[in-house]
């Protein structure tokens, strides 16, 4: 590398290895800052739930906690001030979080001028922010949208811990100017890259739809299941195969089931194949209740799979174009997802023909090209 100073970077997440998209996003970006010159440093506050083989690293990771720190909640009332067993536990978590923070700020204070700390996940921000960040270039991020934020704890906690970072960074423009309204002055966006551009595209040949994700209800496979409903019984030769794990996997097994749709549905489970898996479809579908600029998509568009999706996030609409690569579905409207399913699954000419322009038109998003704009902001912000 020659041109560019290189710089420590560090990614800081809720967990170096939980499964989801985040995790993925944090490692590709730290390989491709690696690739280039910098100096990564992945961190972890805690162990995950489920966590995900990573394989051999070329940049090393340190996770502060052996085990989950102490989960409490606020103290509401006179008798929740006064209740002792709570007392003792925010206590007990106010000194580990200190004591981690002293861990961060060793890390910190060990690199080089004009190093970058880039918060994937806001409860992570908690900690950076007990920190010594002083001389540090501090990003803060959301892989999600702000509309799907405003529905969980997160979005107040992006407001109080993010305000004072040197960049608030989203998915998207018009989800910037979403953050920028509730008051986020220094939020700007990033998109994220394409994960892979394989050689071969999938042949398109198999009477498959995909479906990659979490069995979580934020991926809505529940509504899935609704639309295949209405879609199954006019493509007898076709099957719905829906890689991924989680905790709704029982039930959403047993609403299938109740649905009349175990002849035509695989559950594939987890897959550490997923250029594979897509090479298997003809159709991919995604069917989430929110997203951010969703990983899953733009794979399956590399792989020349022609999308149905549910508009759920300006990410989506940002990577699809409805009706030239894919066919997009209002939000929660299962009928609509179905016929959209049900136009890919009746034209193969149009199946090829979006195709193919998915797998053109999602190379905007080829990694130079995101590196380059994440040098360009890491220069902007040390000026």
């Amino acid at each position: 590398m020659t041109g560019r100073p290189q710089r420590d970077v560090f990614f800081v997440s809720n967990s170096v290895d939980e499964l989801g998209g985040v995790t993925s996003w944090s490692h590709q970006m730290a390989r491709l800052f690696t690739e280039r010159g910098h100096r990564v440093h992945v961190i972890g506050i805690t162990e995950p739930a489920v966590p995900q083989e990573l394989g051999d690293l070329p940049y090393p990771t340190t996770t502060l906690y052996d085990a989950h720190p102490p989960r409490v909640g606020p103290a509401r009332g006179l008798r929740g001030r006064l209740d002792v067993t709570e007392r003792r536990l925010r206590a007990e978590r106010a000194a580990g979080m200190r004591e981690r923070a002293a861990e961060l700020t060793a890390l910190f204070r060990a690199a080089r001028p004009g190093a970058v700390v880039i918060v994937t996940q806001v409860w992570a921000m908690e900690w950076v922010e007990l920190a010594d960040t002083n001389g540090l270039t501090v990003i803060g991020m959301s892989h999600e949208s702000c509309a799907y934020s405003r529905t969980t704890s997160r979005f107040r906690r992006v407001l109080k811990h993010y305000k004072d970072v040197d960049r608030m960074l989203a998915l998207t423009r018009e989800d910037a100017d979403l953050w920028i309204r509730q008051g986020m002055n220094n939020a700007s966006f990033m998109p994220n890259p394409l994960p892979f551009m394989p050689e071969v595209p999938s042949p398109r040949t198999g009477n498959v739809v995909v479906s990659i994700g979490r069995l979580h209800d934020q991926k809505g496979i529940d509504m899935l299941l609704d639309a295949w409903a209405e879609t199954a019984p006019s493509h007898p030769d076709w099957r719905l195969r829906i890689y991924g794990s989680g905790e709704d996997e029982e039930i959403l097994k047993k609403q299938c089931t109740a649905l009349g749709l175990d002849g035509s549905v695989d559950w594939m489970g987890r897959t550490g194949d997923v250029p594979g898996a897509l090479r298997g479809g003809s159709v991919f579908v995604l069917s989430s209740r929110g997203e951010g600029f969703p990983l899953a998509l733009m794979e399956a568009m590399a792989a020349g799979l022609p999308c149905a999706a549910f508009d759920c996030a300006p990410g989506v609409h940002e990577i699809v174009r409805d009706g030239e690569d894919g066919l997009l579905a209002t939000l929660g409207n299962t009928g609509e997802l179905a016929r959209r399913l049900d136009t890919l699954m009746s034209d193969k000419v149009l199946r090829d023909s979006m195709g193919d322009a998915a797998r053109v038109n999602v190379q905007r998003f080829a990694t130079e090209e995101i590196v380059r704009k994440w040098e360009e902001l890491f220069a902007f912000l040390e000026r």
